[in-house]
């Protein structure tokens, strides 16, 4: 069976009004699932939050202890500022602070816990995948690292293949730099070249743990599936992994105002049955995805793809009031096409592909050689 796992704290908890995150994401996505029937009691988890010492598993328990502070006090000095870059940098000191991102870690462990023990073959978790999170520093948006901890969890349960796959359109270099060297992690992310954090070069491989594809702008729908099947697929399939999680980020779409990569949201969903298709326990994970119309329609998208649920030509009137009713300031004057109020599923975005992204492929055979 298939969990879903979410909370109501990301309703009500916003990074601050002109955040890139001060728009309903995870609160829309479950409000879609639910009008679509998609939750019942049976499939849904209100997450846990991670302890303190298990956030310990990667992160300085000093930087914990100045997480926690700093929500207590809602204010930070200038040199914990500095320190763990909190209230600078794109991470701002707000109500929750700590509590947010914990519980988005707490349920990347539950879901970790679920897929080793057994009880639950796919767990879908929208508020994960913060992977820039550092072990003492928040960066790009990220206090913590829920996938870091969820790859140390199925480890520590005992696995000894564990394969991330990262389809956000920013490079998960906190991901990457926290595991580079584990035998047991092969990791893969397809990313927009030239974009912020400027890492995933096609030639890193962080100890031979990773397979980058920093793909250019423009990245179309038939030129993603084509790095998947030509590269990725066959890699995973040579690592047999035990598990597997994937960083579901919504950024890459066409929609998004943070990267300029033109993918529908079809193509991530076609890309996450072909994972689902390796027939392993697997957790999905959220990620980036700034336009709230397009991240909660992709998002409710993959767990319908986790649990096996079919998405419908045309919402029912209860899903779209709940898009209808979705205001964005950061983008007062943009129109706003009727299929994002009306429909899960945007239009295929197809194209050519491109020499570059055969010349990614090939490079990444190569190294797996």
């Amino acid at each position: 069976m298939a969990l879903f796992i979410g909370s109501e704290i990301y309703r009500r908890s916003r990074y601050g009004s002109n955040h890139p995150l001060a728009i309903p994401r995870v609160s829309t996505c479950i409000d879609l699932c639910r009008a679509l029937g998609w939750l019942p009691a049976d499939r849904y988890l209100d997450s846990p939050i991670a302890t303190p010492a298990e956030l310990a598993r990667f992160h300085d328990p000093v930087y914990i202890d100045a997480l926690i502070a700093t929500e207590a006090a809602q204010t930070v000095d200038a040199a914990t500022s500095v320190r763990h870059n909190l209230g600078r940098g794109g991470n701002p000191v707000f109500g929750e602070i700590f509590r947010r991102p914990a519980t988005a870690c707490g349920a990347s462990l539950a879901a970790a816990d679920r897929l080793a023990a057994g009880t639950h073959a796919r767990v879908f978790s929208p508020a994960g995948g913060t992977h820039h999170g550092l072990k003492d520093q928040a960066s790009g948006f990220c206090y913590l690292n829920d996938p870091v901890l969820a790859i140390l969890r199925l480890l520590d349960r005992g696995l000894t293949r564990v394969a991330y796959v990262d389809l956000d359109a920013h490079h998960c270099d906190g991901v990457e730099a926290a595991l580079a060297g584990e035998p047991r992690v092969r990791l893969f992310s397809v990313h927009e070249a030239g974009r912020w954090p400027n890492t995933g070069a096609a030639h890193d491989t962080a100890g031979g743990i990773a397979r980058n594809f920093p793909v250019p702008a423009g990245l179309n729908d038939d030129e993603f599936a084509y790095l998947m099947e030509a590269a990725i697929f066959p890699a995973l399939a040579d690592f047999a992994p035990q598990a597997l999680v994937v960083q579901g980020g919504a950024d890459a779409l066409e929609d998004d105002p943070l990267s300029t990569l033109s993918l529908s949201n079809g193509a991530l969903w076609r890309a996450l049955d072909g994972l689902l298709g390796l027939g392993v326990p697997t957790m999905v994970t959220g990620g980036g995805g700034y336009n709230p119309w397009s991240v909660a329609r992709a998002w409710a998208g993959m767990w319908a793809r986790v649990a096996g649920y079919a998405i419908p030509d045309r919402l029912p009137p209860e899903a779209e009031a709940i898009l209808r009713g979705l205001t964005w300031h950061r983008r007062k004057d943009q129109a706003r096409p009727e299929h994002w109020f009306t429909t899960l599923a945007d239009p295929p975005r197809e194209g050519p592909i491109r020499p570059e992204i055969r010349d990614l492929a090939r490079a990444a055979r190569g190294l797996a050689a």
